[in-house]
């Protein structure tokens, strides 16, 4: 017997927007880094049974908590030297909620403790969400409240604006919404049963055919489910029913938070509903508006060609698989599975000779493992357990995804003297968390004289072994005018693109360094003589001025900033990077100082 359960959200995009950000009004939008889609980290409304019962008391089957129990009042009485200690006293559990259970494990009532707040009821401000369809934005979703004002989904902003003046306007984010149900089908997957997928725009279906039973019954499921979404601070409505198409149109338009429907008696359940409960297409909701069909159960007594030719052989699909006559597969979301790869020693190991051996038998299994899957390591995790019950992590990382076993294990090598085995190591396992897609890479044909171009991955890998990841890095050009704004780092394997075609120090001081005693003639020459960190510097060249302008777009400090930049050299051959702050002519346009800000050669 199959049972499928629909799960409909449907005010998922609105109440997501809530919990991101502060609602903007009156047509404003809220920023759009501020509404990234979070799914807070969930909590099963089932953690298992716990010793210590509800509201505290006695833990039952302690050695303590048997009916030989001490007389306190006689231990009061003993000194305190002759008291006996704690542990064979003892110790009462105190009547608060344990905080690993967030929610009773019988009927999924509302959770107790410090579970995710129940967001308050909507206000009286209606919220609409509006999203841009070519040149109008047009509302995708509305709060409950909002629907009753009459404005719906398909309405120009423009018009639902001209209706109601206050409204709460926020930017629909469906690629947010989307990432969102994909997390929580992912939970389901590891949490509720196996097969889970997403359904539209609004919802999951869960297959529970043999998995009901774990949750003490389809009702008690159901509940459970209403009641995890409610912490989450969403509002969700379930149908479990034979089919997928009558348990999506059930919990649409059954008019219930929670519906269990039997099994065979889909046609029955879905006679009332109207016709756009079976998802067809609006070209067959048009037609069946022109022929006056209303309702799912005007097609029961019509023939299949009539109909077929009416509204189109999809709709006459949606029917039979909505009552089970056409199957409807669910194409299951599927969790990645991190590559992973262990042994368990049957002696225990200390030597450095040892642990190699172990640690280039895993390599190869996860080489061989990374190969079926087409992917290349990019991070791995060797995990070492020690005799004690304790752990050892090495970790490596590579500047491209790589599945050579040599590499791998050179730069395992430069880090097993950071394994300390202590009495002995039983048990390693080498983890790859971070992997991606390695393609083939093309053969060098033998007619092309052309050497190939080096490689230099794996020395930016073991120098980043050695001398840590932070320290290899290449410059690049960045969208400013402002010198230390225009270079950034990049990877050791990037390629730098758009270098200033100014003439730029090779050294650039993190922050300019203040100059004293500065002697010039303003205000186009560079200065004469200069003190930089307690020494004096005699000008005999120097070239300039380069004047930039502060980006007024980024602070009004910047409105009226000048920078007048020189590039001189010294008695003793030492060229600077100088600038003066201010044009010497305007005194909104900066104070005159000086600074050094970069070293030539």
């Amino acid at each position: 017997m199959t049972r499928v359960a629909s799960l409909f959200l449907p005010q998922l995009a609105i109440e997501r927007l809530r919990q991101a950000a502060p609602i903007s009004h009156s047509g404003t939008r809220p920023e759009p880094a501020r509404l990234a889609p979070r799914l807070p980290e969930p909590v099963d409304d089932n953690p298992g049974s716990c010793s210590v019962p509800r509201g505290g008391g006695w833990r039952p089957g302690a050695r303590w908590a048997q009916d030989a129990r001490p007389d306190r009042t006689a231990i009061d009485a003993l000194p305190a030297h002759q008291r006996p200690p704690m542990r064979e006293l003892g110790r009462r559990s105190e009547p608060a909620a344990p905080v690993f259970r967030l929610a009773r494990v019988d009927d999924g009532s509302p959770a107790s403790g410090a579970a995710q707040p129940v967001p308050a009821r909507w206000g009286t401000r209606p919220t609409i969400l509006i999203a841009r369809a070519g040149q109008r934005d047009i509302v995708t979703a509305a709060c409950p409240l909002a629907l009753d004002l009459g404005l719906a989904p398909g309405m120009a902003a423009a018009h639902a604006r001209a209706l109601f003046t206050d409204l709460d306007v926020l930017e629909a984010e469906p690629d947010a919404d989307r990432a969102w149900l994909d997390r929580l089908a992912l939970h389901a997957v590891r949490h509720w049963t196996p097969t889970a997928a997403v359904s539209e725009s609004d919802g999951l279906w869960l297959d529970l055919t043999g998995t009901t039973h774990l949750f003490g019954g389809e009702e008690r499921f159901a509940a459970r489910l209403i009641s995890f979404m409610r912490r989450v601070g969403v509002t969700a409505r379930v149908a479990i029913a034979g089919t997928p198409g009558a348990a999506h149109a059930l919990a649409r338009f059954g008019g219930s938070a929670a519906l269990i429907l039997p099994e065979g008696r889909e046609a029955e359940a879905l006679g009332e509903l109207p016709l756009r409960a079976l998802r067809l297409a609006p070209e067959a909701l048009a037609s069946a508006a022109r022929f006056g069909i209303e309702r799912i159960a005007d097609l029961y007594a019509m023939p299949r060609g009539p109909l077929a030719r009416r509204l189109g052989r999809g709709a006459v699909e949606r029917l039979d698989q909505a009552r089970g006559f056409l199957p409807e597969p669910i194409v299951p979301v599927v969790p990645f599975e991190t590559p992973l790869v262990s042994r368990r020693l049957i002696e225990s190991i200390a030597t450095a000779e040892a642990i190699e051996q172990v640690i280039t038998d895993l390599v190869a299994d996860l080489v061989a493992d990374l190969e079926r899957r087409g992917l290349g390591v990019r991070a791995a995790v060797l995990r070492c357990e020690r005799v004690d019950a304790r752990e050892q992590l090495v970790a490596i990382g590579t500047a491209r995804a790589t599945r050579d076993a040599k590499h791998l294990l050179r730069l395992f090598k430069l880090r097993i003297d950071r394994i300390e085995p202590g009495l002995g190591i039983e048990a390693m396992a080498l983890a790859a968390p971070q992997v991606e897609e390695l393609a083939p890479e093309a053969i060098i044909s033998a007619l092309d004289a052309r050497p190939p171009a080096p490689d230099i991955a794996p020395l930016v890998d073991q120098l980043a072994g050695r001398a840590g990841a932070a320290a290899l890095f290449r410059l690049e050009g960045r969208e400013s005018d402002v010198p230390e704004r225009a270079i950034g780092r990049a990877g050791p394997l990037a390629q730098p693109t758009g270098w200033p075609a100014w003439p730029r120090p090779i050294r650039l001081l993190a922050r300019p360094e203040a100059l004293s005693d500065v002697v010039a003639l303003l205000p186009d020459h560079p200065p004469r003589r200069f003190a930089w960190r307690g020494r004096s510097y005699h000008v005999v060249a120097g070239d300039g001025p380069e004047r930039i302008h502060g980006e007024w777009w980024r602070t009004t400090r910047e409105m009226w900033a000048v920078r007048d930049y020189f590039r001189v050299e010294t008695e003793n051959g030492e060229r600077f990077w100088l600038f003066r702050r201010g044009d010497a002519i305007h005194d909104n346009t900066g104070d005159l100082s000086w600074y050094m800000h970069g070293v030539f050669g």
